[in-house]
């Protein structure tokens, strides 16, 4: 977990590279949470519904959505379907993304826009540009990776369960989210379509306010087995 300090554009916060080992088999969604997905549970509790920006909903991602309101969410899903919902854990989310890769992106060294959504004005570690869609698409919009997972690099930044913390030291070895530190920060994992590429990274790290919501920003569901 991490990325090694010979990685283009590498942070901080993403060493110690470490080793963890999973210790309990978990699924984790084909796709993030959507509109049509999160509306649903906007009009049986009646929330507020939250901003597309004029994208669009169906099958796009659920964006404007906090930590909290995906932990709300989760609360119902839970509720109406009798399993255990919840959010990936930090290192959960890694492997899912990296699907047995070590390079900077489950498709290798680059990215391209025609593999995710984000800002091809920028390029990294030699690609080319591509194209600045400013906005959301439907999820499952690009293939997968080898574990089946659409979007991980791109489209929406992912909520994850854990606190915020700086770097890896001390980070748990088991694959469990780390709740303790900051909590007043929670992890975000994958980038977006308003990111330049080196963010999409399977490393790359970023953290928020659990009340903030942004138009970047989306969840991806999991669930122990």
């Amino acid at each position: 977990m991490g990325s090694p300090s010979s990685e283009p554009e590498r942070q901080e916060s993403e060493g110690p590279q470490h080793r963890v080992r999973i210790e309990k088999p978990f699924g984790i969604s084909k796709y993030a949470v959507t509109f049509e997905e999160y509306d649903a549970f906007v009009k049986a509790t009646q929330r507020d519904k939250p901003d597309d920006e004029g994208w669009g909903r169906g099958r796009r991602p659920a964006i404007n959505v906090s930590w909290e309101d995906a932990a709300a969410y989760i609360k119902w899903l839970c509720e109406q379907t009798g399993k255990h919902y919840r959010l990936p854990s930090e290192a959960e989310w890694e492997y899912a993304a990296r699907a047995g890769t070590k390079t900077p992106f489950h498709t290798g060294e680059q990215i391209s826009t025609a593999q995710a959504n984000f800002n091809g004005n920028h390029t990294y570690n030699g690609s080319a540009q591509g194209e600045h869609r400013g906005k959301t698409l439907e999820v499952g919009s690009f293939p997968a990776n080898t574990f089946g997972l659409h979007d991980v690099h791109g489209n929406v930044w992912e909520w994850v369960h854990d606190c915020w913390h700086e770097n890896y030291e001390g980070a748990p070895e088991d694959g469990a989210a780390w709740q303790s530190g900051d909590c007043t920060w929670r992890v975000l994992r994958g980038g977006s379509w308003g990111l330049e590429p080196g963010g999409l990274r399977s490393a790359y790290r970023n953290g928020d306010r659990p009340t903030d919501r942004s138009s970047n920003w989306g969840f991806r569901l999991a669930r122990t087995l």
